[in-house]
């Protein structure tokens, strides 16, 4: 189900996705930091659901079936150095730090912020082609919006 677009971000030279495709590998990044501690909590299932519906304007429904998919895609993504890095080449760095923005927002989903999580961002945020500064920003207002 997901062959075509994993192929696509994967390609020596990747082209913009389109919006759909890129709202999904967005959503499947937001799920695997939701992983990344071996525990996928409800509250994190709800920031990204929450996340998915003011940034794309979905209901219920919608939201629901985009997590779904996001959360086949992040299995069978690649590592993901690479599938940061694919779709750093296929979306703009505008889009690229709202991501940074929702990664926060899924990570001060549960109310603790550890080291792990700290330098995760880091790692994800630099993959991406996002700056410190941008990323720290990003956090402040994801979590003036918590």
């Amino acid at each position: 189900m997901f062959a075509d677009l994993l192929s696509r971000l994967v390609a020596p030279d990747p082209a913009p996705l389109p919006e759909t495709d890129a709202r999904l590998a967005l959503a499947a990044l937001m799920v695997r930091v939701a992983r990344s501690d071996g525990h996928y909590a409800p509250a994190e299932k709800a920031k990204i659901d929450a996340v998915l519906a003011r940034r794309y304007g979905l209901d219920g429904a919608a939201v629901t079936d985009l997590r779904a998919q996001a959360e086949g895609l992040e299995a069978e993504a690649p590592d993901t150095v690479r599938f940061t890095r694919a779709i750093k080449d296929a979306v703009d760095l505008e889009n690229r730090i709202a991501v940074i923005e929702a990664l926060w927002a899924v990570v001060l989903a549960d109310g603790a912020r550890d080291a792990e999580e700290d330098s995760l961002l880091r790692l994800l945020a630099n993959l991406l082609g996002v700056g410190d500064r941008d990323s720290n920003l990003a956090r402040k207002r994801a979590e003036s919006r918590s």
